[in-house]
């Protein structure tokens, strides 16, 4: 992890075409607005080779590294991240249950020198960050385990269709599978009014499909995934898929509750625990 010590943001990232330091520059703003544009009109958007070509290798390396230490367990979850055998109606899409079997490298496994960690902890990228959601300012999780993690997902895996806890996700792949391991999504298919259980259930059957969006190791992915259905499809081949997300929310102290945490990681700290019944929602959807 020494390799980065004396690198500084500039050198991380390519401030040729992502000039984090000069937010008021014409260069700048194009980026933002372009990125504002699409969240917008597709809940999605992609900022290719954000990290410079010359560290994309470090990237990789440093993320296998870390990524024998991810907490495996493969499960059967729904969309929702709720109880499978919740109260719900027969035809319900929670009702229908999925292999989930990725795993996850927790904040507390993450060295600080560590590319993705100097990232995820520095104001110029959590404020080009923010501005790219159109937000005032973003607050880094204050959950020791989830506030950044590197996600894996191992060859005949997948992470299956979900929604996320946090409207704005922030991620970055950083080894590509052999093939399979691709994002999918279905932009909007719900809002915080409207669940649409219809539209969820089309896309469990198999009716309606998601968005494939390309990705390459290096690229920036920010995502509106309350509100997006989406996936990774099954990795094949014989090389993990592994992408590190970054974890902020608006509101500053936002940690976990204490089941999905254990679902996650299996185990929770003592801040978890202290934490408990204290969440506050900003929707009243289903997860």
């Amino acid at each position: 992890m020494s390799t980065l010590q004396a690198i500084t943001l500039d050198q991380v990232v390519d401030t040729d075409r992502y000039p984090l330091s000069d937010p008021g520059s014409t260069e700048a703003q194009a980026v933002v607005a372009r990125a504002r544009h699409e969240l917008a009109t597709v809940g999605c958007t992609v900022l290719p080779d954000f990290v410079r070509l010359s560290l994309h290798e470090v990237l990789r390396q440093e993320c296998a590294t870390l990524a024998p230490q991810a907490y495996f367990d493969v499960e059967t979850v729904n969309v929702y991240n709720i109880a499978v055998d919740a109260d719900l109606p027969e035809d319900h899409p929670g009702r229908r249950p999925l292999r989930r079997g990725n795993a996850f490298v927790a904040r507390d496994r993450i060295p600080e020198g560590a590319l993705i960690a100097r990232l995820h902890g520095h104001p110029m990228f959590q404020r080009f960050v923010a501005d790219c959601f159109g937000l005032p300012r973003l607050h880094e999780l204050a959950d020791p385990l989830s506030g950044l993690v590197l996600n894996v997902v191992r060859p005949g895996m997948e992470h299956p269709w979900h929604f996320d806890t946090n409207e704005y996700t922030v991620s970055m792949l950083t080894q590509q599978a052999e093939a399979g391991g691709e994002f999918e999504y279905c932009p909007n298919i719900r809002c915080a009014e409207d669940e649409r259980f219809d539209a969820v259930r089309d896309v469990l059957d198999g009716s309606a499909g998601g968005e494939r969006l390309p990705l390459r190791p290096g690229d920036l992915q920010l995502f509106k995934g309350r509100y997006s259905l989406h996936r990774v499809s099954p990795v094949e081949g014989a090389v993990a898929r592994h992408s590190a997300i970054f974890a902020y929310s608006e509101r500053p102290g936002v940690i976990g509750s204490v089941a999905r945490t254990r679902q996650l990681f299996g185990r929770v700290l003592p801040e978890h625990l202290a934490a408990e019944g204290r969440a506050v929602r900003s929707d009243r959807l289903l997860d």
